[in-house]
């Protein structure tokens, strides 16, 4: 009897076998549907040696129903489903999950009905239904998602369609892509850059896993250099996926994609259409799909045929996924690359301390590009003691920030202020009574937003009107705002430069990408006069008018317990400081400080970041931190406080006895109710050399929890609340 071992997305029933019936043709990897009770299931074949499970009697075995219409997926990517559960101790199902994205695209060809204005007008004009068609200019899409873009019901747009407002427009869900040219337009390279590309353009021919660290400073031409390894692979007939840290630096990165290869790149990412999702997720898997730039979830999807994998902004912390699989995308990248037997690049200006040490051990190949492009050259730093230069009383920028910025306006140069923090203010509280605006499901304070006239928790979502009145104590206009937010900036920006165009930049006001190319083309355009942001506009962006940067709280990221607090902030200074001076003018930053003796600031100062990362290495290595140790999170949680503190207890209590495994904890965690759930944590501390994730499975293996109780692992964290 041919039988077969199926992965099915339950991981609490875990592998499953079944029989294969006569005819049907299934091998490793085929996308299948089987009966489980009384629903039908998708499930992947997978071989039953790598999957452990208890042997099913012939007898009792069910058949497969169906082979679903999409390629199997390749052995690479099984065995990286495999490496990804095993490292970051997540259930294989989990893993597996993030690979089949798009559900609509495993039912195979098909043809849909979009709609569209037809440029014709109702019989009777209502709010709603103008509203509608304002908003639908040149947008074709279903009647839902349409509905979800103008911000009307389905029954509003299903009226216009009954009135030929809208009409239907039949379309192929997979109609194919725009092709990408290696030589639509090539640039003109300088030698540093022809070097650092040829190298990459062998590594693609070779076919072979090389990992490169692409070290260049900010305004350097690191895109243009990998674009070279990119057109090589356009040439090789092979796919490439460059990753993004964020979705509002795609618009941007389109546009040079398309300028470069003469087509726009297939993207892939959460503000996706299910409709685009099945399109990209079917293009992929059959290889028609050439290059594919998404977010981090892109490096699970089933490439046909892959050739290059590239990591832009490589050392930013949105790579890591802090809920469900908490795996870090740029290192996941670097295994993928090594099970396709492909090339990497890690492309950064500012890289992770542990890709440098990758680097200095010869695991990763070091390209540099030492200075920037064109004869631009990078900025001038110098601080901004706020002991000394205070501002004035209410404000948070200081006169000589303000004087600087006052100029760069006067001669038609923009600004860049650095803050962050979202909204108005971090902290609102009553002056009658002291009462402070908490959020009911965290523990953290509401922040103000006065843009959207909202009190907001950045962690849950939750918001709320601001009250007339002080709940507490019952007094009427008591609110106080206490701190600033990009938000009170930008008031203040408004006061001391009233006729400056200013424009605020959080993940709040570019939340999806046609806002963020709004945001881009304005700027370039010279409509915005001082841009007010917080880590979203450190990255990616190339203003050349951009000569003055703000950062107003330098000291901002080293409060608090992140254990790699200096090492963020350092990227993320240096990072919005290489804003400046990009084109024909120089540039020079000013950064606000209280600690200007602080050796991440000092060395922001100087400059130099060889000094920085030095310390920090050295630190690294006596603290036993990574990438000279280990570090793993075990997180409690429940509705139920006494639950989660018991069986935080219980795997206290049970910890493992090992020389080379440090346990410390379990403590209430730093936010100690998120979303309604109380956390406890518990932090490991080992050697490289210690079996961390076998340790951690054999521990909580032994263990049961009560049903509500909730525990997960975090491998390698970036996030210690």
């Amino acid at each position: 009897m041919n039988r077969v071992r199926l992965l099915i997305f339950n991981a609490a029933l875990g592998p499953l076998d079944y029989r294969v019936p006569d005819g049907m043709q299934v091998v490793p990897g085929s996308v299948v549907s089987a009966p489980l009770g009384p629903r039908q299931i998708i499930g992947i074949v997978w071989e039953a040696e790598r999957l452990p499970g208890e042997a099913v009697p012939d007898a009792k075995l069910r058949p497969i129903l169906d082979v679903l219409p999409v390629p199997p997926l390749r052995g690479e990517l099984r065995r990286l489903i495999e490496w990804t559960a095993d490292y970051y101790c997540a259930p294989i199902a989990h893993v597996a999950r993030m690979v089949l994205a798009s559900g609509g695209a495993l039912k195979g060809p098909a043809t849909m009905t979009e709609y569209r204005l037809s440029g014709g007008l109702p019989e009777r004009m209502t709010p709603k239904r103008e509203l509608a068609m304002a908003a639908l200019e040149g947008e074709q899409a279903t009647i839902r998602e349409l509905a979800e873009t103008a911000g009307v019901s389905d029954a509003v747009l299903r009226g216009l369609v009954n009135q030929g407002v809208l009409e239907p427009v039949e379309v192929d869900c997979d109609r194919p892509y725009p092709q990408a040219r290696a030589d639509h337009d090539e640039p003109v390279l300088e030698e540093s850059q022809v070097e650092a590309a040829g190298t990459f353009v062998e590594a693609v021919t070779a076919r072979q896993f090389a990992p490169f660290l692409l070290d260049g400073v900010t305004g350097s031409g690191k895109t243009e250099v990998y674009f070279e390894a990119v057109a090589e692979a356009l040439r090789l007939g092979r796919q490439v996926l460059v990753l993004l840290p964020e979705i509002a630096l795609t618009e941007n990165f389109l546009r040079r994609f398309e300028e470069r290869f003469g087509a726009p790149p297939v993207t892939w990412h959460s503000s996706l259409k299910s409709t685009e999702r099945r399109r990209a997720w079917r293009a992929i898997a059959t290889g028609h799909a050439q290059v594919v730039v998404g977010a981090r979830s892109a490096l699970f999807l089933p490439y046909a045929n892959l050739g290059l994998v590239v990591v832009d902004e490589a050392h930013e912390v949105s790579f890591k996924q802090d809920d469900g699989v908490r795996y870090n995308a740029r290192d996941v990248a670097v295994m993928r690359a090594r099970f396709e037997k492909i090339p990497v690049i890690l492309a950064s200006a500012t890289p992770a301390l542990e890709s440098l040490q990758m680097a200095e051990s010869g695991i990763y190949t070091r390209v540099e590009l030492a200075s920037r492009y064109g004869g631009a050259t990078l900025p001038d730093i110098s601080l901004v003691d706020l002991t000394e230069e205070k501002p004035e009383r209410g404000r948070w920028l200081a006169p000589r920030l303000a004087k600087e910025m006052e100029a760069r306006l006067e001669r038609g140069e923009q600004s860049l202020l650095f803050l962050n923090r979202r909204g108005y203010a971090p902290l609102t509280l009553c002056r009658n009574c002291g009462f402070r605006f908490q959020c009911s499901n965290c523990s953290a304070w509401l922040v103000e937003h006065r843009f959207t006239q909202k009190l907001a928790c950045h962690h849950c979502g939750h918001e709320e009107a601001p009250p007339a009145t002080c709940p507490d104590c019952g007094e009427p206009d008591c609110m106080v705002a206490c701190g600033p937010g990009v938000e009170r900036i930008a008031d203040e920006v408004a006061e001391i430069l009233p006729e400056a165009r200013v424009a605020v930049v959080t993940s709040d006001t570019l939340n999806s990408p046609e806002r963020a190319a709004q945001f881009v083309a304005q700027a370039e355009g010279g409509a915005i006069d001082v841009i007010v942001g917080t880590q979203l506009v450190t990255k990616g962006f190339h203003f050349p008018e951009l000569t003055l940067v703000g950062v107003v709280d330098a000291d901002l990221g080293l409060e608090g317990g992140d254990l790699r607090a200096a090492e963020r902030t350092y990227q993320q200074v240096a990072q919005v400081a290489g804003r400046a001076g990009r084109g024909s003018k120089p540039g020079e930053v000013l950064i606000q400080t209280r600690h200007p003796d602080a050796p991440v600031i000092a060395a922001l100062a100087n400059g130099d970041r060889d000094a920085f990362y030095e310390a920090e290495t050295e630190a690294r290595r006596d603290a036993g931190a990574p990438p000279f140790g280990r570090w793993a999170a075990i997180i409690v949680s429940s509705e139920d406080e006494a639950e989660a503190r018991d069986a935080a207890r219980a795997i206290g209590g049970t910890r493992p006895d090992l020389a080379d495994i440090a346990v410390l904890g379990p403590a209430p965690a730093p936010m100690a109710l998120l979303r309604g759930r109380y956390r406890y944590r518990l932090l490991l501390n080992a050697r490289r050399s210690a079996e961390l994730q076998d340790v951690i499975r054999k521990w909580l293996g032994a263990l049961d929890f009560p049903r509500g109780v909730r525990v997960h692992v975090d491998v390698d964290p970036y996030s210690f609340v």
